[in-house]
């Protein structure tokens, strides 16, 4: 399938708490002008006739009928069937809400409903980080290529998504990659979403330069400070970063020891890599004990940042070799360098979503 030369059109839907943003994709482009409503997150009949009339506006933009509805929402949900049961920033649908079987008998087409975090992962897959790696590792000359992918994205939480072998990995009970909910390493009795989100970011400024959480600024601002574009206390927002990317470090390398593939990194606070990718670095290629204190890497495999030009090279030139086939005079290339590459998203979060979403759909229509 290629999707960027498909005709179908699927309708999409951004979804958050404060508004509902409604577009259509063809191939690879958004072939309507996006309609937005507000998502009345605490009244499920106001919100549902927000859907339904942002649908219908977006449908009477097309020349044709839409193949299908694909787009993200929050969970916790059961996926699969289109249950929605989320009880975060839109209560109304809490209880358990069949949104899917509603969509499919209001417009009379398959609906798809995913978490952002598996659609931004699978966009990055598509279109993304996945295979912009494998671009340039067969410009290298490398034998090597990727086939799986964990994506996460960082903002008002952490989340993640899995892509193995061209397909989305959901889990049995819709649940595949909640890395929010791993150990956080910094406070063990507490998850890694709590080191890992605006809240969190703020929270270690405001602590190592001593003032209020209530005048941190923004993590925007952080940043911007931290890189020395902008007045405030630089050494509190490395810390608060550094110390982000330690939770994340960690929680990474319990991840990819499971699922052994690329990383690609997107979301709200994705632009802050400089200051935390060397944190997620030092503890992803960092060491672990036994109990007689001997020490072993963390992970298998040796973990680069494709964003730094020295670590992309040495990831892309391997540790190749030939090895004699035995009994024979033949060869075959190995590379022994057993490698990670991380990096941050190529595509913007929200289009990785839209991408994601839509061949989602197409390769569920095909199936």
């Amino acid at each position: 399938m290629d999707y960027q030369t498909d005709q179908r059109i699927v309708l999409t839907l951004d979804a958050g708490g404060t508004n509902f943003v409604f577009s259509a994709m063809q191939g690879k482009n958004e072939v309507v002008a996006p309609v937005r409503l507000p998502a009345h997150a605490r009244d499920l009949d106001k919100s549902l006739n927000s859907m339904v009339e942002g649908f219908k506006a977006v449908a009477g933009q097309l020349s044709r009928k839409p193949a299908a509805i694909s787009f993200a929402f929050p969970g916790p949900a059961d996926y699969p069937h289109g249950i929605i049961d989320n009880m975060g920033n839109l209560p109304a649908y809490g209880g358990g809400v069949a949104l899917g079987a509603f969509l499919e008998k209001t417009f009379g087409v398959p609906v798809f409903i995913n978490n952002d975090g598996d659609l931004f992962a699978y966009g990055e897959a598509i279109a993304g980080l996945l295979p912009k790696t494998n671009r340039m590792l067969a410009e290298a000359g490398s034998p090597k290529r990727f086939k799986n992918l964990f994506g996460i994205t960082l903002g008002t939480g952490f989340g993640a998504g899995i892509v193995s072998d061209g397909k989305l990995y959901l889990g049995d009970n819709s649940n595949a990659g909640e890395i929010w909910i791993t150990r956080n390493k910094r406070q063990p009795k507490c998850f890694a979403e709590e080191g890992v989100s605006i809240r969190a970011v703020r929270g270690s400024y405001a602590k190592a330069a001593g003032i209020d959480v209530a005048l941190a600024p923004s993590p925007k601002d952080i940043f911007e400070i931290g890189m020395g574009r902008k007045d405030g206390n630089q050494a509190a927002a490395r810390t608060a970063f550094a110390e982000m990317g330690e939770v994340i470090g960690d929680a990474l390398a319990n991840a990819i020891t499971l699922m052994d593939g690329l990383i690609v990194i997107g979301g709200g606070l994705a632009d802050a890599y400089p200051l935390f990718i060397d944190a997620v670095l030092a503890e992803m290629n960092g060491t672990i004990e036994s109990y007689s204190g001997q020490k072993l890497p963390r992970i298998v495999q040796r973990c680069f940042d494709l964003e730094n030009p020295e670590q992309r090279r040495q990831f892309l030139q391997g540790n190749v070799k030939q090895i004699k086939v035995p009994r024979t005079d033949e060869t075959l290339p190995y590379d022994s360098l057993k490698r990670l590459g991380i990096g941050h998203a190529v595509l913007d979060t929200s289009r990785a979503v839209a991408i994601g979403a839509y061949v989602f759909a197409l390769s569920q229509l095909d199936a």
